[in-house]
């Protein structure tokens, strides 16, 4: 058997001691005798409360996510509040996904908060992510917490915050805020109440106000008027999207959604998919059978809370191909400026957002309109906080994306949004229908324009505490030592996100390399999931339609040989 970890009994004792019912002391004393690897694991650390608030498996432990380990941070987060010395009663909005205990925790988040003297407002039952935000701004709330882990495995939940503008905590607000959830240390700091008295509950009429919203981005109804009847097969995977997205599309106009009927349900366990993530082509077995089947237009993908979408369509060969985030963000951002451009919208004035490790080809296309392409670090809550900074100025957000399937269209929502992103991909392929082509044309057609370019990403997953030691010690080991050369190409030029002189943005832990030909490598830890993230993204032209998948082949040549020489 495996000793016991120093730190992880420390933490246990701490909790054993603290006023927690008794089968959870049970379960804790029957774990330290019985399975000491899970012992050590639930409680080597404390759940950290990182910029984006809670993050982690579920189940008994300081490292677990637990009706414990939520109230003591809710009680963190109102404590911050609080101290600020607001000169109104604060107030706070929560939701919650279909993930198992999403609930139980939304309830708890709201009462801790309603013990505090909130205003509180709490879904009546699950709701996507951007719903969230929007009702932060839409309440004119100060702040909003939103249960769920995303698209990470049945494992997990999580525990998002939100600040006013409807985006997630930013600098200095998330610092301050994790320094005020550090200093609670006992369950007996928090303050609850056993019932959801005094609470409001926000039923299906917010939808609607948050759908009309929504309905407003579409930019070209008369396209959906004629090809209302486009085959979009869809899938919520399980999750919040099940009831929104379908309306929101019909809302649209579009008449002929057709679900996946075994992943309509919300069900905490995705008992249809391994991982009920988009980006991953066995959560979309599915709902690629089911296009199949139909003979579908488009088929689109949401993850658990909404906020990411997946999209495939078929080639030119009838193959059908899961657009990466990249992809799709540049199709999208191609279609709002051409459709700017067409209304006569664009001054020199608007801006479109992207992340540092997202393609390239997004800034291209920006630039080729005359509309500036701002670079946030990774993480959509820097692209809310770059519409923040830039509220009051002459400047108009238009939208913004990210390599991990999130796309922003407007600025009422301040998060990735699925439900919006859904209804403006079905718009792109009912305009590119309208003009004889599909969304799979449209994508050539800009590699043909802009150049074409190829993406892909690496995970390296190291569990626990010693695969967070393993996760540090290989972004140091590149720091320390870079490669001089690549591809047999030198180097030119690398950036170190530690360093915020060079960059002008908050410090970060990413490096990002440079090759002679344009070649971009980054690399970072991952912010939710163990693991460490590699991206590689490489640029060619495509003069012939006919030849991109022979670019793709030369291309995933290429970032397979960068892998080798980085013995990845």
């Amino acid at each position: 058997m495996n000793t016991i970890d120093d730190a992880a009994l420390a933490n246990a004792q701490k909790w054993l001691a603290m006023s927690i019912d008794n089968d959870t002391k049970e379960a804790i004393n029957r774990m330290k005798a019985e399975d000491t690897d899970l012992f050590n694991d639930s409680f080597y650390r404390t759940l950290e409360f990182g910029t984006g608030g809670l993050r982690g498996i579920m189940g008994i432990g300081t490292n677990r996510m637990n009706k414990y380990v939520v109230a003591m941070a809710t009680q963190g987060f109102a404590n911050y509040v609080l101290g600020k010395g607001l000169s109104h009663k604060p107030s706070a909005v929560i939701s919650f996904d279909s993930r198992n205990n999403s609930r139980h925790f939304a309830e708890i988040t709201s009462r801790v908060f309603a013990a505090n003297g909130f205003k509180v407002f709490l879904f009546e039952a699950l709701r996507p992510t951007p719903v969230l935000s929007f009702a932060v701004r839409e309440l004119k709330c100060d702040i909003g917490v939103m249960i769920t882990a995303s698209h990470n495995p049945k494992e997990y939940n999580g525990y998002k915050a939100y600040w006013s503008d409807g985006g997630q905590l930013v600098s200095p607000n998330d610092t301050n805020v994790i320094a005020e959830v550090n200093k609670i240390t006992d369950f007996s700091q928090v303050k609850s109440q056993e019932t959801n008295d005094n609470i409001t509950i926000l039923g299906k009429d917010f939808d609607d106000i948050y759908l009309r919203r929504v309905l407003s981005l579409s930019l070209s109804p008369e396209a959906v008027n004629e090809h209302h009847d486009i085959k979009i097969a869809y899938t919520p995977l399980h999750g919040t999207g099940g009831q929104i997205v379908p309306k929101s599309l019909r809302m649209f106009g579009f008449t002929n959604v057709i679900p996946v009927a075994e992943q309509l349900e919300p069900d905490g366990n995705f008992p249809t998919c391994v991982s009920p993530n988009p980006e991953e082509h066995s959560a979309l077995t599915l709902g690629l059978k089911l296009a199949r089947e139909i003979d579908a237009d488009i088929l689109l993908a949401t993850d658990p809370d909404a906020d990411r979408e997946a999209l495939a369509a078929k080639d030119h060969n009838g193959n059908w191909i899961l657009f990466n985030g990249n992809q799709t963000a540049s199709v999208i951002t191609y279609y709002l400026l051409s459709k700017w451009q067409e209304k006569g919208w664009l001054n020199g004035k608007q801006y479109i957002v992207s992340t540092i490790v997202s393609s390239d080809l997004i800034k291209r296309i920006s630039n080729s309109f005359n509309v500036k392409c701002y670079e946030v670090l990774t993480g959509f809550k820097f692209i809310a906080d770059k519409i923040l900074t830039l509220e009051g100025t002459a400047q108009q957000y238009i939208g913004g994306g990210e390599e991990s399937y999130g796309y922003l269209i407007g600025d009422f929502v301040r998060d990735k949004d699925a439900v919006s992103g859904c209804c403006i991909i079905a718009e792109i392929a009912a305009w590119a229908k309208q003009k004889g082509k599909t969304i799979y044309d449209i994508l050539i057609e800009i590699y043909q324009n802009y150049g074409f370019f190829y993406e892909s990403l690496l995970s390296i997953v190291r569990i626990g505490k010693t695969g967070q030691e393993e996760i540090a010690a290989i972004m140091q080991r590149f720091r320390l030592s870079p490669p001089k050369t690549l591809l047999n190409q030198p180097v030119v030029r690398i950036i170190d996100y530690l360093d915020t002189a060079t960059t002008g943005l908050p410090k970060s832990n990413v490096l990002q390399w440079f090759l002679a030909d344009g070649t971009k490598i980054s690399m970072r830890p991952s912010g939710t999931e163990p693991k460490v993230k590699f991206y590689f993204g490489v640029a060619s032209t495509l003069s012939n339609a006919a030849d991109v998948h022979n670019e793709e082949r030369l291309a995933e040549a290429k970032i397979n040989q960068i892998k080798q020489e980085l013995n990845l």
